[in-house]
């Protein structure tokens, strides 16, 4: 096997006494050596034995309502890219990113009355 090269993620989780995330760093190799912080965390990976998605989802305690709504609105929008540069799939693509623009407006219209 030719010597490929390798790539690490590393996430750290703080936790109160109650096991709920009060902090989130991370740090990778390809981002240089600086401790990254986030309030929220969604990983999924295809498990190739289960054939099924493992999904790791957390956030902070301090994760405000508003930004939790557009992280997973921008996962959204992320999984359509995603979908086209996997599969070429621009339809499947398209109605993501109508959603994606269907709940912005929804939010927008929330934080507007709100």
């Amino acid at each position: 096997m030719p010597n490929m090269k390798k790539s690490e993620i590393r996430f750290s989780i703080a936790l109160d006494d109650n096991k709920v995330p009060e902090a989130i760093s991370w740090s990778a190799t390809d981002a240089g050596p600086d401790i990254h912080f986030a309030k929220a965390i969604n990983i999924a990976l295809w498990d190739r034995e289960q054939v099924g998605t493992m999904k790791i989802d957390l956030w902070t305690k301090d994760m405000p309502i508003d930004e939790m709504k557009r992280f997973c609105v921008d996962n959204i929008g992320s999984m359509a890219e995603n979908i086209v540069t996997a599969t070429n799939d621009k339809e499947m693509a398209d109605k993501m990113r109508a959603l994606c623009k269907e709940l912005s407006d929804y939010l927008d219209r929330q934080e507007q009355n709100g």
